[in-house]
């Protein structure tokens, strides 16, 4: 099969003046011999940064992300549910300069009712930032422990899911260390940000940071006949985190629909400019998000309340940003996100003392 990839390789690789970008069909098999080592360690790394250079196109991120859906593990519908799904795409490399909000917004939405699912890995090049899966241990919950069976209990019954890669997809979490030797993000990067690891309805809201960016999603769900319904946020490090030090830019796309744009001030609604530092330690950073869940003030509080009030407007749980703000400040200091966390954590004791007796 290395022949083959050598001929996708061959053209996507040949520089400004004969190289070709790969049809979809094409960028699925090159995805699928990369993932099943059928390509040589030497192929893959070429591939990545000759794609990372050349920059993908939408339809090469649709065949990718064809691949993936056949190869790759999925969540399924909750029995008799007809709730659209949140799935939430963010840097796999983490954070290294803002504290993540994330955990939190993914909390005060399935508190309310709203499911999510997130995905990801451990620490990652090249930022090797802190991680989502760095951030729930810390809270006390541990998806690394879960296959993909007990993850869709936990699912199930909490309304929040966690694919992560190591234990659920092993093939992807293989391609990592290419990131490292060719110090670069490859495209695998902003395709794993549009990625649905969930069988079912799902409303895709991924991060981004270059313009150029959007356009690849859309253009790659249109190739796929929109699937899935993709919010885009220009986020914080490209996640979609809300900025407070800018007007936060969405982008809302829905089946067949042009992309309606949304722009957000902080000082609209009485926020201040401050994005919250990354804490030094991970420890740091764990106190603040338990603070933030217990009702306490602080600058993270504030953009709990931002980023929750937003989600919950757009997900249709609250008629406006006013409401969605109100609410999300009555889920905080009702402690119903805490309680939130606290199920999880129960749902996945009781579900390893099962397994032990």
């Amino acid at each position: 099969m290395s022949k083959a990839f050598r001929e996708l390789l061959k053209k996507i690789g040949s520089g400004n003046h004969t190289g070709e970008n790969l049809t979809r069909e094409e960028a699925a098999a090159a995805t699928k011999m990369m993932l099943l080592a059928e390509a040589t360690p030497a192929q893959i790394g070429a591939f990545m940064i000759a794609h990372r250079i050349k920059r993908p196109t939408g339809e090469e991120l649709a065949g990718m992300l064809d691949a993936y859906e056949e190869l790759g593990p999925k969540l399924q519908p909750k029995k008799g549910s007809n709730s659209s799904v949140k799935v939430l795409g963010i840097p796999y490399d983490g954070r290294s300069r803002t504290a993540p909000i994330n955990s939190i917004t993914a909390l005060i939405l399935t508190a309310a009712g709203v499911p999510v699912i997130q995905h990801g890995g451990d620490r990652m090049p090249t930022k090797e930032g802190i991680p989502l899966i760095e951030i729930w241990q810390g809270l006390g919950v541990d998806w690394t422990k879960l296959s993909l069976t007990e993850t869709q209990q936990i699912f199930e019954s909490t309304g929040l899911g966690f694919i992560y890669l190591p234990n659920h997809f092993p093939l992807a979490a293989g391609l990592v260390p290419y990131r490292d030797q060719i110090g670069k993000r490859p495209p695998f990067a902003t395709m794993e940000l549009i990625w649905c690891p969930y069988n079912g309805d799902a409303h895709i809201i991924s991060g981004f940071v270059h313009p150029p960016t959007e356009n690849m999603f859309r253009g790659a769900l249109e190739t796929r006949g929109f699937p899935q319904y993709l919010t885009t946020i220009k986020g914080l490090e490209g996640s979609c985190d809300l900025p407070r030090d800018r007007t936060a830019i969405i982008g809302i796309i829905k089946q067949n629909t042009e992309l309606e744009r949304l722009h957000l001030s902080h000082n609209d609604y009485g926020f201040s400019n401050i994005n919250p530092p990354l804490f030094p330690t991970t420890n740091e950073l764990i106190n603040q998000i338990e603070s933030v869940l217990k009702g306490e003030p602080s600058e993270m509080m504030q953009s709990a309340i931002w980023n929750g009030g937003f989600y919950l407007w757009h997900c249709g749980i609250c008629p406006t940003m006013e409401a969605g703000i109100a609410v999300t400040k009555e889920i905080i200091t009702n402690k119903n996100a805490a309680q939130k966390l606290e199920e999880i954590r129960g749902a996945i004791a009781a579900l390893q003392l099962a397994y032990k007796t």
